[in-house]
């Protein structure tokens, strides 16, 4: 069902924002670090038009579920929180903004760690600034996107997912510095592209570990007196922390290092290694990992053409992410195949991005 026939009206607007793949800088971006995500081809559609009657109604037609408004004071669960957690930051900020009809489709896969809710919340954002003419700009709009999950889903995440979703492209690599905000745009190294395979082991970050690791890391910057561990660039510092401190934190800088790295330019070779290197850190370090993607990932950094893997998201269960050399397509299909052959329910999400050869 469409706009028209759910709300007996034409939308007076719309707005996309895609998904995002992070490529390295895993749980850097809660402790004021560094990342390196990029755009996706799915995306979330919002459309949006003003309420006859005074209350908010949202309608998600991939769940094919209607949620109405009826009470400011007892907000939404599931789809329905975030859209209301938009609503509710741009008023605390100060905007004024009436009831709305909101009609939402999304082809960005939910629970594979691609940020559903970060495009939900962009897009939500985007199309509300077109339909009133607000005057904020693509960085508030993450900001505000990043406070509404945090407020009103639960998950204390930090800026990555919304920035990536309000800022970067399907062609390029975002590197951010979540402290400062800095950002360039980097190329893909020369003649690859990635590969994203969902694991089939869907995870739930609000009852997930990601806010128990949120709060180790910010005990163990107590411990060694820094506001974040961002500001420890020594790895061997980490080591006069207690268990399991002492990794959580030795996974956070030596992640912000290998970001950092690439900052400098690196071989595709070498941008492999450092994304092995980062799974092996979440995994051991971070421990956030699960069996199905540390076979995905194994299966991968087995298969010709392929530079490096690593999960990607919180982990948990959700996807993994590759760097592959151009031309080698069919490495998707058979590392699928083996996958599966072991007895999982994975499937390719983004078999290949059109990106442009470095110089």
């Amino acid at each position: 069902m469409d706009f028209q026939q759910i709300f007996d009206k034409p939308p007076q607007t719309q707005a996309i924002a895609p998904g995002r793949v992070n490529l390295l800088g895993e749980h850097t971006d809660y402790n004021d670090g560094f990342v390196l995500p990029t755009a996706i081809p799915q995306q979330t559609t919002v459309q949006l038009s003003f309420s006859d009657d005074g209350e908010h109604h949202f309608y998600s037609e991939n769940l094919q579920e209607r949620v109405s408004i009826l009470d400011i004071n007892h907000p939404p669960s599931g789809f329905a929180s975030y859209i209301f957690g938009c609503i509710e930051e741009l008023k605390q900020a100060g905007y004024t903004i009436p009831a709305l009809n909101v009609y939402v489709q999304s082809s960005v896969p939910i629970g594979a760690g691609l940020s559903s809710s970060a495009a939900l919340e962009v897009a939500t954002l985007r199309a509300i600034r077109q339909l009133l003419n607000l005057s904020i700009d693509d960085v508030e709009i993450a900001q505000l996107a990043q406070q509404a999950e945090i407020h009103y889903a639960g998950v204390q995440c930090g800026i990555m997912d919304q920035m990536a979703s309000s800022l970067a492209d399907t062609q390029h690599i975002l590197f951010l510095d979540t402290r400062t905000l800095e950002r360039r745009v980097l190329p893909f190294p020369s003649k690859t592209t990635i590969l994203v395979i969902d694991s089939g082991v869907p995870r739930t970050l609000a009852t997930s570990g990601y806010n128990q690791r949120r709060d180790e890391c910010q005990e163990a910057a107590q411990l060694l007196g820094v506001e974040a561990l961002r500001d420890i660039t020594d790895a061997k510092v980490t080591e006069t922390l207690p268990e399991p401190l002492n990794r959580r934190a030795r996974h956070v800088v030596t992640e912000n290092n290998r970001v950092l790295e690439v900052l400098q330019g690196v071989t595709p070779e070498r941008f492999g290694e450092l994304m092995n290197a980062s799974h092996t850190s979440l995994r051991d370090d971070y421990q956030v990992s699960v069996p199905a993607l540390d076979t995905l990932v194994e299966i991968l950094q087995n298969t010709a053409g392929v530079f490096g893997a690593r999960l990607t998201g919180a982990g948990f269960g959700g996807a993994c992410v590759a760097l592959v050399a151009l031309g080698e397509e069919k490495a998707a299909t058979q590392v699928l195949e083996q996958y599966n052959n072991a007895g999982y329910a994975g499937r390719i999400l983004v078999p290949e991005l059109e990106v442009s050869d470095a110089a």
